[in-house]
């Protein structure tokens, strides 16, 4: 086994579904501000895109995915799923981000404090539950410039995610164990955990005991990936995973822009093990400019392309 690197904990990315990808775009990079990262598909449904949104060089911890199905059933959250994600703003800029929502006609709750954090909590057009959280030291991270949202108030990366769960006790197990997290929080009948990560840095686990199952479909999420620094690293975790925890990890992937490998977790969420690089911009300076391919879809581009619909 190759010797394990510097660890890097936290999230490095979250996927999702959505239905309409012009409606999605849109939301994305107009109303919250975020980067058009990466235009691409899903490699495993060609016909799919998968679309990346994040910060301005589209570094892991800060970018959401979306595989935008036309016409999609919405999907259902329950127990095994990813109850909500959330970004982090600068805490002055909740009041700015209340207004925003309210004038362009987005459902939204009223801010309310958890864990101690100002958070407003809003549905995108699928109903993706989402939520920006105040927090004060994120205003002196780098913001996007030149995007519909002034730099000032802009999004500052993931914060982290909230899970479904009909307990939390093995899912926190591996957190703990494998993925470097520790817990920080108790609310209720929510447990924060925290890698210490600044982008990305929080997973939340929400015990709800029996409750119906979650329903993929448009606003659902499909899985949550956390970083590793390279292959070391997320060969070591796969060693601990399988046999320290008995977990079943599928070979690692190449996904061009990382190389990951997944498993399900005790609760029935999808995890993910992401490798943080080569990154991005291994096949583009400009990022989201074109559609990228990987190699072997290449000689299949004019098909691909004729099935995408038009995210213009």
């Amino acid at each position: 086994m190759a010797q394990q690197s510097t660890t890097r904990h936290g999230l490095h990315h979250v996927t999702a579904f959505s239905g309409s990808a012009a409606r999605n775009r849109d939301f994305y990079t107009r109303i919250l501000g975020l980067r058009l990262v990466k235009k691409t598909v899903n490699f495993d449904d060609p016909g799919t895109y998968h679309l990346y949104y994040g910060d301005e060089t589209g570094r892991p911890g800060t970018i959401l995915t979306f595989f935008p199905i036309p016409h999609a059933a919405p999907g259902r959250v329950g127990v095994g799923e990813t109850g909500e994600t959330a970004f982090r703003v600068p805490r002055a800029a909740i009041g700015w981000w209340v207004q925003r929502l309210v004038e362009a006609g987005i459902a939204h709750d009223a801010p309310v404090a958890v864990m101690g954090e100002p958070t407003l909590r809003l549905r995108d057009p699928d109903g993706t539950l989402l939520a920006l959280v105040g927090v004060a030291e994120a205003g002196e991270a780098p913001a996007r410039t030149g995007g519909d949202v002034p730099a000032e108030h802009a999004i500052r990366g993931l914060h982290g995610v909230t899970l479904v769960l009909g307990e939390a006790e093995p899912t926190a197990a591996i957190l703990t164990d494998v993925l470097g997290f520790t817990e920080v929080a108790r609310e209720g009948n929510k447990v924060r955990y925290a890698s210490g990560a600044t982008e990305g840095g929080f997973v939340t686990l929400r015990a709800v005991g029996e409750v119906p199952q979650g329903r993929q479909g448009a606003g659902s999420v499909h899985h949550i990936a956390f970083r590793a620094a390279d292959d070391g690293a997320q060969a070591a975790m796969v060693e601990a995973l399988t046999a320290r925890h008995g977990l079943a990890v599928t070979e690692q992937r190449d996904r061009a822009y990382f190389r990951s490998v997944y498993f399900r977790e005790p609760g029935g969420v999808l995890f993910e093990i992401a490798t943080d690089g080569p990154g991005f911009s291994v096949d583009e300076a400009d990022l989201g400019a074109s559609l990228k391919l990987p190699a072997g879809l290449e000689p299949h581009r004019a098909r691909i392309e004729a099935t995408l619909p038009a995210l213009a």
